[in-house]
């Protein structure tokens, strides 16, 4: 990993990386070209080969507060899609009234906080053993905090019909940062297949599953 000053010679950022067409600010990802770019030794950080150690350094701590924003993301959604619904009437009565709209609030709540407390089971494990030993939690949250905010949040979309898409209410920018977080830091993938192996370890001692012998009560 090495550090090279925007300045430098070669260095040409050619633009901000949209998302769904929002962001594209300066201070986010870039496309950058790179042309016969010098630096000096000095430059490398810790040393050579040590570069994915450095990004997984801060990765553990980046994906958790990823997903402590993206609770607090559904928290919102889910406010707005219950305030909007018992606003907004449809066939003579609310939408709040109607048994789909109940139906995903209710799951809603149960999956905020059902990544809530995974979300706070692994922060205190990042602070009681570390990140390398909290590792599975880290990479079940990174899993299941996306996936649940994009959930909740396209559901606030429908509560809101037309009006959801078209960020009036910031839906739509709220749904695409979802999006974006199950790539960010690992894709949903990558932290599967971790998640399958260190599961997997966690009981190849136990070895092969022997038949058991059936138990005939005695009456």
């Amino acid at each position: 990993m090495i550090l090279i000053p925007r300045d430098t010679p070669g260095v040409e950022v050619l633009r901000p990386l949209p998302v769904y067409n929002f962001y594209g600010m300066p201070d986010r990802a870039s496309e950058v070209q790179f042309t016969d770019v010098r630096v000096p030794a000095a430059n490398m950080l810790l040393g050579e080969g040590r570069g994915f150690e450095i990004a997984q350094g801060r990765l553990g701590p980046g994906r958790i507060h990823h997903c402590m924003r993206l609770v607090g993301l559904a928290e919102r959604a889910l406010e707005m899609m219950c305030r909007r619904t018992q606003s907004r009437v449809a066939f003579g009565r609310p939408i709040a009234e109607h048994g789909v709209t109940l139906e995903r609030i209710a799951e809603a709540r149960i999956a905020i906080e059902q990544t809530r407390l995974l979300t706070l089971k692994t922060a205190e494990l990042m602070d009681t053993v570390g990140n390398k030993e909290a590792r599975r939690e880290i990479a079940m949250i990174k899993i299941a905090a996306p996936a649940m905010a994009c959930k909740v949040i396209d559901w606030a979309i429908q509560a809101f019909g037309g009006a959801g898409t078209n960020n009036d209410f910031g839906l739509a920018a709220m749904y695409a940062t979802a999006r974006l977080l199950r790539l960010a830091d690992g894709p949903d993938e990558v932290h599967r297949a971790q998640l399958g192996r260190l599961e997997l370890k966690r009981h190849a001692h136990l070895g092969p599953v022997e038949p058991r012998v059936a138990c005939v009560p005695s009456w």
